[in-house]
């Protein structure tokens, strides 16, 4: 591709009156290349390839259509890397670089997000019905009882619809606590959601199996049948299928735990978390219920026996 200044002497020569040929012969160009800087508009030279040449990639282009397509569809955390598809081509007797798979990857990706097709990943925003489902999750906190440096376990629950959330300190993560968790959960919000949504953690989930096939503990499932919870597992390192609780642990970690608190005993942090969370839902309006009451589920069943069918 020519210089624009080597285009600029193309053209002012030709205007002062010089031949092209003369022109090509001075500056060693062909013919061809001289009248297409004179006609360039405006000096513009610019060499664009309508075809791309695959001498290498080519008998294998649909294979490696095959192998990107099959990695995109695969979870995150399963998915090759570039160099790996490059070796599996190899092994099938391809000759050519890294680069040009690395290339025809990254111009196959473009080209997917420009026109995503039938075929094509679609994202759904999650949006619940009041009453439908609540997500849980654990973390750990450094907090002070006593005088005494402590990290505490902290259960934290969301009502996935009204955004009320609910947090309590414990000095372990046993299976114990994570029913009490629930109990006093469910009294704080005034109902029981229809389905619980958790990762992976070995005080509710025994086997991981693929896709949402899972064995859930005994006892964990006698505590969902007491409270006719329908437990769902999210799959292995995907932590936006409880995208909710996540935030609010980071959230919580910001707005309640620092700077460290102090208190004399788990009780009266307890009573201090329960407080604030009650503030929380006061002060902060749900984003599209306004005027909601965030800290009772509408639609949810209450944890009356007696009005186990109706909602509050």
């Amino acid at each position: 591709m020519l210089v624009v200044e080597t285009v600029c002497r193309i053209r002012r020569e030709h205007a002062d009156g010089k031949s092209i040929k003369a022109i090509a012969r001075d500056l060693r160009l062909s013919r061809k290349v001289v009248r297409k800087a004179i006609r360039a508009p405006e000096g513009a030279f610019d060499y664009r390839r309508k075809v791309q040449p695959l001498p290498r990639l080519g008998p294998f282009q649909e294979r490696l259509d095959v192998l990107l397509t099959e990695n995109e569809a695969r979870p995150r955390r399963d998915r090759l890397r570039m160099t790996r598809i490059h070796d599996l081509l190899c092994r099938e007797g391809f000759e050519g670089s890294y680069d040009a798979v690395r290339r025809y990857a990254r111009r196959w990706a473009e080209a997917r997000r420009k026109d995503p097709g039938d075929g094509a990943p679609a994202f759904i925003p999650l949006l619940f019905q009041p009453g439908e489902a609540y997500q849980f999750d654990w973390s750990h906190e450094d907090v002070e009882i006593a005088g005494k440096p402590m990290r505490v376990k902290v259960a934290h629950m969301r009502l996935c619809a009204s955004r009320a959330v609910y947090v309590r300190a414990y000095p372990r993560e046993t299976q114990e606590m994570v029913f009490d968790a629930h109990a006093r959960g469910f009294a704080f919000f005034g109902g029981v959601p229809l389905r619980g949504i958790y990762d992976n953690m070995k005080t509710a989930v025994t086997t991981v199996f693929i896709g949402k096939e899972r064995v859930f503990n005994r006892r964990f499932l006698v505590m969902a049948d007491h409270y006719m919870v329908e437990p769902t597992a999210c799959s292995p390192a995907a932590g936006w299928e409880k995208g909710q609780v996540e935030h609010q642990v980071q959230t919580i970690r910001g707005r309640f735990f620092q700077p460290r608190l102090r208190f004399a005993s788990i009780e009266e942090l307890n009573g201090w978390l329960e407080a604030e969370c009650l503030r929380w839902a006061v002060r902060h309006a749900h984003p599209e219920q306004k005027g909601a009451d965030r800290c009772r589920s509408a639609g949810a069943r209450t944890t009356s026996p007696a009005a186990d069918a109706g909602t509050v």
